[in-house]
């Protein structure tokens, strides 16, 4: 078997690496057309990190073989058990939440959005529902392959939508300077590392093992 086929993630023939890319256009072309500034644009992108937390917990829940190697609650090792994946997949929507809480107090100073008029409020609605869009596919799109020769490891999973929103860090970070280079340069980034990191995350996420999966009751 090539390595093209054992690794489909790595391909540009992926469907759904289109879709995320389709994502990041409908934006680029909204804040383009409508000369929004950078903190405008940033709540679309925050609205996209959020969808990634929340297709994490679906997928976190959706796992029927996993392992919680190297996880310990109050020192002692956490089983791998039904009740323990809930109990850490709602750890990580609190710990996300509130990440991204602290991202909405940031971009609500910069730009509120009760100011917002009615057009420039659907038209960011449909920049968002292009990112719900193309991840809601990507997630059903992959259903099937992702995890189907391994037990991921739920301490990685839970690492992962943080490595995605990487790029929303470096906005944030250096929005002055970005906004000084042109926001189409960052869009265009930001989607370069969109693309990237959703390749090669399901590329590890069909990574085989060599661990026969097991599920205790």
């Amino acid at each position: 078997m090539s390595s093209s086929q054992k690794n489909p993630y790595m391909r540009l023939s992926d469907p759904s690496l289109w879709g995320v890319i389709l994502g990041n256009v409908v934006s680029i072309y909204l804040a383009m057309s409508q000369g929004w500034p950078l903190a405008q644009i940033m709540w679309i992108y925050w609205g996209q990190s959020v969808i990634i937390g929340v297709m994490n917990v679906i997928r976190m829940l959706s796992l029927k073989n996993f392992t919680t190697k190297g996880m310990s609650q109050n020192g002692s090792p956490v089983p791998e058990t039904m009740k323990a994946k809930a109990g850490i997949a709602g750890f990580f929507a609190i710990h996300y939440g509130f990440f991204h809480l602290g991202y909405a107090f940031f971009l609500w100073q910069e730009q509120p959005l009760d100011a917002l008029t009615m057009n420039e409020a659907l038209l960011m609605m449909l920049g968002l529902s292009a990112f719900v869009g193309s991840h809601s596919f990507s997630f059903m799109h992959n259903f099937g392959t992702d995890f189907k020769q391994s037990k991921p490891n739920l301490g990685t999973l839970m690492a992962y939508p943080y490595l995605r929103i990487i790029p929303m860090h470096l906005a944030i970070i250096f929005g002055s300077q970005i906004e000084s280079l042109g926001l189409i340069i960052f869009m265009g980034l930001k989607t370069f590392a969109d693309a990237g990191t959703h390749m090669v995350e399901h590329y590890l996420f069909q990574k085989p093992d060599r661990d026969t999966p097991r599920m205790k009751d």
